[in-house]
């Protein structure tokens, strides 16, 4: 994929991430809090904390892999993308439909998100 399309892929995700993080926080704020366990809201909570944060990180690489023409720095997108995907989606299974298992799910996705703040960082380095 040329660096072009890296870009609005990745600002197009990110800011559709972003705009469930803002659903998916309402819904909880809304609808949840009667509903879930303390403890289990705290897990949610999270979830859509974590999905903000790298929703922001999805924008933020797009725009560096724009600016920069840094092919590279789109892998920090992706792995935020699976982690997101692993993370969040994880903890929003645990909280919402007790799935306890997929609680082990939840570190590989921490670990996505770390690897690709790294990624990021890297490439800002270089370039």
């Amino acid at each position: 994929m040329d660096v072009d399309a890296s870009s609005r892929w990745l600002v197009l995700i990110g800011c559709v991430s972003a705009g469930l993080g803002v659903a998916a926080g309402a819904f909880g704020a809304h609808m949840l809090k009667d509903l879930l366990e303390p403890n289990m809201l705290a897990v949610y909570d999270t979830a859509t904390r974590y999905q903000m944060y790298h929703a922001f990180g999805l924008v933020l690489t797009g725009l560096v892999v724009r600016v920069g023409r840094d092919r590279g720095a789109a892998k920090a997108g992706w792995l935020f993308l699976a982690g997101t995907l692993l993370f969040c989606g994880s903890l929003y299974g645990v909280s919402l439909l007790g799935i306890r298992w997929l609680g082990a799910v939840t570190p590989v996705g921490g670990v996505l998100f770390i690897v690709g703040w790294l990624v990021l960082g890297w490439r800002g380095l270089k370039g």
